[in-house]
């Protein structure tokens, strides 16, 4: 199995701990998608020429994540300010706006579009500024994506024709809300749609066949990269098994396990400025 990720890097900037973490979504999805199972797992991205971002990169190599399709643009990385809450929720408040993640987007050229349809899966998100490119790499990969609480109904409407898998966070919502949210998602064109809804679990749909998931009960430190960590359990699992049930309760064991350590998969550095 093989997957690649294509979107948004950043390093997590722990207040209270004078510690980042590399981060970011679709490199969050990629790691934890290797260390589950995937056999070859690639990432395509824009990187600054910082020390941050000679950090991130150090760490994608720790764990076996090709990314030499990526691009090097002069500038700093995404650095977003964390603060956790005593019972390990991170709140995030703010960062600098002139990262190379803001100035540049990627677009992706013919190259990098034969080497995506070598993978099984392509996972991005709504923090990558990618939305244009979809339409191309559908012909090319199936894509999951993460749209976090994006449910703007112009903004589903422009998205899910060209994903297989889609990903919410719908904790403030009722639970005619979410199946009124998978359902429009289905008749846009997404095959398979799972909303996360915090304590009380998920709920995921395959061609409106529903499935529900509890969470996990574990000691929770921090709650970063929770989410991705499902979303990268789910599509391994999935990805080899094409068994929803088996999915989703690898999903939440993931997630769990990734609440009881600081940081989206680790590798902590001190601040560098």
């Amino acid at each position: 199995m093989k997957m690649i990720a294509v979107g948004d890097n950043v390093v997590d900037c722990y207040l209270d701990q004078n510690l980042y973490y590399p981060g970011g979504n679709a490199v969050n999805v990629v790691v934890n998608c290797k260390r589950y199972g995937f056999d070859e797992c690639s990432y395509i991205g824009i990187f600054g020429t910082d020390k941050k971002a000679e950090h991130l990169t150090w760490a994608l190599n720790q764990e076996g994540i090709n990314y030499e399709k990526s691009r090097h643009v002069i500038g700093i990385s995404g650095q977003p300010r964390v603060n956790l809450t005593s019972e390990g929720d991170r709140v995030f408040v703010g960062g600098p706006k002139n990262t190379v993640q803001h100035i540049v987007r990627l677009r992706l050229t013919p190259e990098d579009l034969n080497y995506i349809s070598n993978f099984d899966v392509c996972h991005t998100s709504c923090y990558s500024n990618i939305e244009a490119e979809l339409v191309k790499i559908k012909d090319y990969c199936n894509i999951s994506f993460d749209f976090s609480d994006n449910r703007d109904i112009e903004y589903l409407k422009g998205v899910c024709p060209n994903v297989k898998f889609a990903f919410f966070s719908g904790s403030d919502l009722t639970l005619e809300e979410v199946k009124g949210l998978i359902k429009t998602c289905h008749l846009l064109g997404t095959d398979i749609v799972g909303v996360t809804l915090g304590g009380k679990g998920a709920l995921f749909s395959k061609n409106g066949e529903l499935f529900e998931q509890g969470i996990k009960q574990t000691e929770v430190i921090d709650t970063m990269g929770a989410g991705d960590s499902f979303i990268a359990g789910f599509l391994t699992n999935y990805t080899q098994n094409k068994n929803m049930e088996e999915a989703l309760e690898f999903a939440a064991t993931c997630a769990a396990k990734t609440c009881t350590f600081h940081g989206g998969f680790g590798y902590p550095h001190p601040f560098d400025d």
